[in-house]
């Protein structure tokens, strides 16, 4: 079986070759890794040039930057493998994540699975916190609050985006949110609880560090609302969580005196008040 690895980056020359060496340094070795450039300025190309002489590498530089659903997408419709793994630029895997994973999901008959991983924050050890605590199973509701899927820790059939559909481009943040409570809809997310992967959080440009991320992920429940038969429970949740995130949200642009934005939230309350 053949897993094609994506990896999106942009202007990550510092991190970038980490990432990369630990793909290719796993022990499952029928892969093919895709380094997707989103049109970065530094030296990333250069950066990664080495490994350019390994077969298994292809290198896309995007003509201007797209933003990182684009550049995702771009990969997956570039890849040929049966599985798809994703990998942020700036975390890297232990060497047996892919082999180790493979085999959990074959026996457990997963088609979407994800390990843990350990936090390295500014360059220290650090514990999530027990609302980024993942589970397996049915995972829609607990990842309405806030994603709990980590894109660097899974690993899925191809064929699931035929079904649900690809990263949203019209997200610049949160898109991972959006994709994985879609996918929950359809599908149970395995958990391979071992800290296979390492996530290098806490630079500053991150796009888990924007402000104002609960603006892409009412966007989102508001997209589950209209575009998804939901069951009465997930629904009532789904609505539960709307209304809580356009509250702080439209209290913070009321502060700010965005008056025209928060009529759009006040209106979004008024439709989907809480029976």
């Amino acid at each position: 079986m053949l897993v094609s690895v994506i990896i999106p980056v942009y202007n990550r020359e510092a991190f970038l070759p980490t990432a990369v060496n630990s793909v290719l340094s796993q022990t499952y070795k029928n892969l093919e890794l895709l380094i997707i450039d989103d049109n970065s300025k530094d030296e990333t190309f250069f950066s990664v040039l080495k490994f350019l002489e390994d077969k298994r590498v292809s290198y896309y530089y995007l003509r201007k930057n797209y933003g990182v659903s684009y550049a995702r997408n771009y990969g997956i419709k570039k890849a040929k493998g049966d599985y798809i793994a994703f990998l942020d630029s700036d975390d890297y895997w232990l060497p047996n994540k892919l082999e180790k994973q493979i085999t959990y999901m074959l026996e457990k008959k997963f088609k979407i699975c994800q390990t843990d991983e350990i936090w390295i924050r500014r360059g220290k050890f650090v514990n999530p916190k027990k609302k980024h605590q993942k589970i397996e199973g049915d995972i829609f509701e607990k990842s309405l609050e806030l994603c709990i899927v980590s894109p660097s820790a899974v690993l899925i059939k191809k064929e699931v985006f035929d079904d649900i559909g690809l990263f949203d481009e019209n997200m610049p943040a949160c898109e991972d949110y959006d994709l994985w409570l879609r996918a929950s809809l359809k599908y149970k997310i395995g958990l391979l609880n071992e800290k296979l992967i390492v996530k290098r959080n806490g630079q500053d440009d991150q796009l888990s560090r924007l402000k104002g991320l609960d603006k892409y992920r009412i966007y989102t429940l508001l997209k589950l609302l209209k575009n998804y038969n939901l069951d009465e429970a997930k629904r009532k949740k789904v609505i539960e969580i709307l209304n809580k995130k356009c509250e702080i949200y439209l209290n913070g642009l009321l502060k700010r005196k965005k008056i025209k934005e928060a009529e759009y939230y006040r209106r979004i309350l008024d439709e989907y008040k809480i029976s």
